[in-house]
């Protein structure tokens, strides 16, 4: 809004002290930041201060691990404070008209909705338990069924999914080789280093593909010849599955004071690095990989995602303040893997996103291998004293903060392997 006030203001003529400042774009990144973290530190603490008044406090499975019961009563649905950290400085301070910032506008407040109704539903279950008497204990069926969430990311998955394959402001440029003739308006001329290049738009269903020459791969190879006028159908469901592993990702990660937030915030800095070089022409062309014109405005969401994210570690942080719930970390991993897929770096999720992969392999393989013993044996065995993994750590003793560090540390470690792979061939 800011950002267009300001661009009108410029093109009647009229001009402010400092409304410079946001032609830039690195200026406005940094001042989505800075109030990201601002809205995160004040609207953080009143929001703290009113669910306790309503008495909006989690309830604790007993798990049998050290300090749960501490963390019961302590505040939930935090994850407000990360969706208003992201969409103020992203409303203000962005171009709207643009189709990738549109897109994670949607993501964040359609899987906001879908969260904070679960978790609003899990209260609700808790206050009438407690209106007829009865001990409450958290269960899984407290909150939104399993089929609505999935249904609400395969919503997403569809809207991202179509709107990158048809809308004309998603197009990537590759690179032509083919002969150039005088007067052809499709190909698109650049000059690096002083040598002419040649472009074309396309709206493909290309990736970035790791450890291949080329690190180009397209989806309608999957298909045979007389089918890849139906690509579009298989490449929408290759969206929907991403974006549904990587917000139950999320959703599985955080269990313990400040893992999700942190993770998350390695993460979108990570994004923000794969944005700015595939929206720079001279990047892209450097790493050899695909361009991505219209770019440029994704990094003020990721600013602004950066921001809510390490903001809300302030109150997040052991010992928390504010749980964020699934309002939180459902969006977070929709917005994470919705950025993947606009930024074409989806097939490096299991790199970059190593921990929530773990995470979720954890669930499944303890699951899959009780149920297996169960029917064998006659008795469930484990392969973790619990899962998710860091509650297998805090099993073995070790603190909750000392296991956040380590799956920070780790995080990082894989991000620089993700960036890595972009040059190993």
């Amino acid at each position: 809004m800011l950002y267009s006030l300001f661009e009108w203001f410029k093109e009647a003529g009229v001009k402010f002290p400092g409304s410079a400042l946001f032609q830039f774009i690195t200026s406005r990144v940094l001042i989505a930041v800075i109030l990201s973290l601002v809205i995160s530190a004040v609207f953080g603490k009143k929001l703290i201060n009113y669910l306790r008044k309503r008495q909006v406090g989690e309830s604790v499975r007993d798990l049998g691990l050290a300090g749960e019961q501490q963390k019961k009563g302590t505040p939930t649905m935090g994850g407000l404070i990360i969706i208003l950290a992201i969409l103020v400085p992203t409303l203000l301070l962005a171009d709207l008209n643009k189709a990738y910032i549109r897109v994670m506008i949607f993501t964040t407040i359609w899987l906001g909705i879908v969260g904070f109704i679960d978790d609003y539903l899990k209260l609700r279950a808790k206050r009438i338990a407690q209106q007829q008497g009865i001990p409450y204990k958290k269960g899984d069926k407290d909150g939104l069924a399993g089929w609505f969430k999935v249904l609400g990311q395969v919503v997403l998955g569809i809207v991202v999914g179509t709107v990158l394959m048809f809308n004309d402001n998603t197009k990537v440029w590759r690179e032509y080789t083919g002969v150039v003739k005088p007067g052809d308006t499709t190909i698109i001329k650049r000059t690096l280093d002083g040598q002419a290049k040649y472009f074309v738009e396309a709206n493909e269903p290309i990736t970035t593909i790791p450890f291949v020459k080329s690190h180009e791969f397209n989806y309608s190879k999957l298909l045979p010849e007389a089918l890849r006028g139906f690509t579009w159908i298989l490449y929408v469901v290759v969206v929907i599955f991403i974006i549904t592993a990587v917000s139950n990702g999320a959703n599985i990660t955080d269990g313990i004071d400040g893992l999700a937030g942190g993770v998350s915030a390695i993460i979108g800095a990570c994004l923000g690095i794969f944005a700015y070089a595939s929206g720079n022409l001279r990047f892209a062309e450097y790493l050899n990989i695909m361009y991505i014109p219209n770019l440029g405005e994704l990094s003020i969401f990721i600013g602004a995602l950066i921001g809510a994210c390490v903001g809300f570690l302030w109150y997040n942080a052991y010992p928390a303040q504010v749980f964020m719930g699934d309002t939180g970390s459902l969006t977070l991993g929709g917005i994470i893997a919705a950025l993947a897929i606009i930024v074409r770096k989806e097939l490096l999720i299991p790199i970059f996103c190593g921990v929530f992969l773990v995470e979720v392999l954890s669930v499944t393989l303890q699951v899959s291998y009780f149920k297996y013993t169960k029917k064998k044996y006659g008795e469930g065995r484990r392969i973790f004293l619990m899962s998710p993994l860091h509650h297998h750590y805090q099993k073995l003793g070790y603190h909750e903060a000392k296991i956040v560090t380590r799956f920070w540390i780790v995080t990082i470690l894989c991000i620089v392997f993700a960036i890595v792979t972009l040059k190993i061939r």
